[in-house]
C-alpha cells in the first residue's frame, strides 16, 4: 500500500502559534478605587505564595460599592425578588448601600433568590436568566471588581469571550490575521450547557488556588448556592453558575 506524502505546509516561517499574540495586559479598565498602583505593582510582581489575602475589605469600602452601584446602574435591568428597581434603589442609594456595607461587615448578609426567566436562542429554544435582586448585582459586580484583575493576570491572550477591553469584534480580527498568515483549519467545539453544568467544588477550588480569604470565599460559595425562583418553586442548583449574574462571566471564565 503506498504511503501519501503530506504536502509542504503553506504557512509562514514567521508565523507565531496562538497564545504569542498580545501585548502584555494593560490595567487600565481595573476600578481604581481598589487596584492602587501598589496592589497593580504586586499583582504584575506576585504575592508571597502566590495568593492573595485581606481582600473582603476591599468589597465592603464605599468607593468600591459605590462604583458597583455605579455600574448595575449604568446596565439598568429589572428588579429582583424584591421589587426594588433600579429608580427605586437610585432615591435612596447612600442608605441602601450603607446596610449593604454593614450586612457584609457582620457576615449577615445572604443574597435573596434569583428571579427565573426564560430569553429566546433561536431554534425555538430558550436561554434561562436568573435575575438578581439590585443589592444583589452590586454585590455580585464589587466582588467581580476585586476578583478578576487577580485571574485576568493567567488567562491566555487567545480568549476573548467575557473578558474586559475584549469582544467578538477583536476575535474575528485575530481569525483574519491568521487567515492572512496562511492558516486554513477551523475546529468549532461547543460544550452543551456550560454554565449550568459547572460542578462547584473545582471551581471554588480554582478560587481558592489565588484567593486566600475565606470570608470573600464564603461570599462566592453563596452566590453559587443562590436559590433559584420560578413561578411558585424555588430551588437551590447543585452545579453551575448562575447566568444573569454579574460574577459569572469571570467565574466560568476561570473554570
Amino acid at each position: 500500500m503506498q504511503q501519501a506524502h503530506p504536502r509542504p505546509s503553506s504557512v509562514p516561517s514567521g508565523a507565531k502559534p496562538e497564545g504569542e499574540t498580545q501585548a502584555p495586559q494593560l490595567w487600565a479598565w481595573v476600578e481604581a478605587s481598589i487596584w492602587t498602583k501598589r496592589m497593580l505593582a504586586a499583582l504584575d510582581n506576585g504575592v508571597t505564595g502566590g495568593k492573595w489575602y485581606s481582600l473582603m475589605d476591599k468589597v465592603t469600602a464605599p468607593r468600591p460599592l459605590a462604583a458597583a452601584w455605579k455600574r448595575v446602574a449604568a446596565n439598568k435591568g429589572a428588579a429582583g425578588v424584591d421589587g426594588i428597581s433600579i429608580t427605586r434603589f437610585k432615591a435612596r442609594a447612600s442608605h441602601y448601600l450603607a446596610e449593604l456595607a454593614r450586612d457584609l461587615r457582620a457576615g449577615r448578609y445572604q443574597p435573596l433568590p434569583a428571579r427565573r426567566v426564560h430569553i429566546p436562542k433561536g431554534q425555538g429554544k430558550t436561554r434561562p436568566l436568573g435575575i438578581s435582586a439590585v443589592k444583589d448585582r452590586i454585590v455580585q459586580t464589587a466582588v467581580k471588581l476585586v476578583l478578576e484583575p487577580i485571574f485576568e493576570r493567567d488567562f491566555l491572550p487567545c480568549n476573548y469571550g467575557f473578558r474586559p477591553g475584549r469582544g467578538c469584534k477583536d476575535a474575528l480580527r485575530e481569525v483574519d490575521r491568521w487567515l492572512k498568515a496562511g492558516y486554513t483549519w477551523v475546529v468549532d467545539v461547543d460544550v452543551e450547557q456550560y454554565f449550568d453544568s459547572i460542578p462547584k467544588a473545582p471551581l471554588l477550588a480554582r478560587v481558592a488556588d489565588k484567593v486566600s480569604d475565606g470570608t470573600l470565599w464564603d461570599l462566592v460559595q453563596r452566590f453559587l448556592n443562590q436559590d433559584i425562583l420560578e413561578g411558585m418553586r424555588q430551588w437551590s442548583p447543585l452545579a453551575g453558575v448562575p447566568q444573569g449574574s454579574g460574577l459569572s462571566p469571570l467565574l466560568s471564565n476561570l473554570y
